[in-house]
């Protein structure tokens, strides 16, 4: 059971809460849907690899620059993928 507050604006943050948690979800989700289909095309040997590797690098900045995640696992992310498309 989940105890709604009594205070109007304790109840204000929780809608709000709500609404950027569902945001927030879905963005890290579609940036990890993004790298995961370049991981598959890489791995599948096919031709869209150079667009799908655009396609999660853009993700992984956009996740990046709304505060999903840190600069570094950014970085982090992105060199693999590069390191994996020059292969």
């Amino acid at each position: 059971m989940k105890l709604m507050p009594i205070i109007k604006s304790a109840i204000e943050r929780v809608r709000t809460n709500e609404k950027a948690n569902a945001k927030n979800s879905a963005q890290l989700s579609q940036m990890r849907t993004a790298i995961k289909k370049f991981e598959k095309a890489k791995t599948a040997g096919a031709e869209n690899t150079e667009e799908l590797y655009r396609a999660a690098v853009s993700a992984v900045d956009k996740a990046l620059s709304k505060g999903l995640i840190k600069a570094n696992k950014a970085a982090r992310d992105k060199s693999r993928m590069a390191a994996r498309l020059a292969k």
